[in-house]
């Protein structure tokens, strides 16, 4: 049976990801846009802003803020050094007191603060943030460019972190074999595998690692 086409901002089965942080992929950049297939005009730029909930205790469960909404997603597996992620819950502001305590405080593995009201807005919740010791809202910019290559949804970024200005490279698919491929041909292999929670937590001194490079 032939495998799904991927299609790039369309929602498949859980993907694996090859994702790389560093100063410079310039080589392995060009080499992504040349073999690029044609995507959708939607995808050529992106920028966003967000902001990343980081805790000490916790590197299975990526959370992120953007456009005022919540999304979390938790770690499944590593099949040949790549990361398989799974959505685990998304969520609106102002967000119930509920789910606070039955979704999100769990997913960052901390103590829970004492939650008085039934709602929080935004502004609350990352006023909550601020003021727990073992977490950290951290606001990343992204500026990203989309491409296709071997079937697998690729991107180059520009990345801000607290204003820190870091290149990211990625391959994602539900197919191992083709990031395989994809690392190959565009000269990434060697280069560690990062996610998000990781770089972030190297950038601001969480975790004592430098990037790729």
């Amino acid at each position: 049976m032939a495998k799904p086409e991927m299609k790039i901002g369309e929602i498949s089965k859980p993907r694996f990801e090859f994702r790389t942080f560093g100063q410079n992929f310039d080589e392995s950049a060009k080499l992504m846009a040349r073999l690029s297939g044609p995507v959708p005009k939607k995808v050529w730029e992106r920028a966003s802003d967000e902001i990343y909930i980081l805790s000490k205790t916790n590197d299975i469960n990526n959370t992120k803020i953007r456009d005022g909404k919540m999304d979390i997603k938790t770690y499944v597996q590593t099949v040949d050094g790549l990361e398989q992620w799974n959505p685990l819950m998304k969520g609106e502001f102002p967000i119930a007191k509920e789910v606070l305590e039955n979704d999100v405080f769990p997913a960052f593995q901390v103590e829970m603060p004492k939650l008085k009201k039934d709602s929080y807005t935004l502004e609350e919740f990352l006023g909550m943030i601020d003021a727990h010791s073992d977490l950290q809202g951290v606001k990343v910019h992204k500026q990203r460019y989309g491409f296709m290559v071997n079937d697998t949804i690729c991107e180059v970024g520009n990345v801000l972190i607290n204003g820190a200005k870091v290149v990211t490279i990625n391959s994602e698919s539900t197919e191992v074999a083709d990031i395989l491929k994809t690392i190959e041909d565009c000269k990434l292999e060697g280069f560690e595998n990062l996610n998000y929670l990781q770089a972030i937590k190297r950038v601001i001194g969480w975790i004592n690692k430098p990037l790729a490079n």
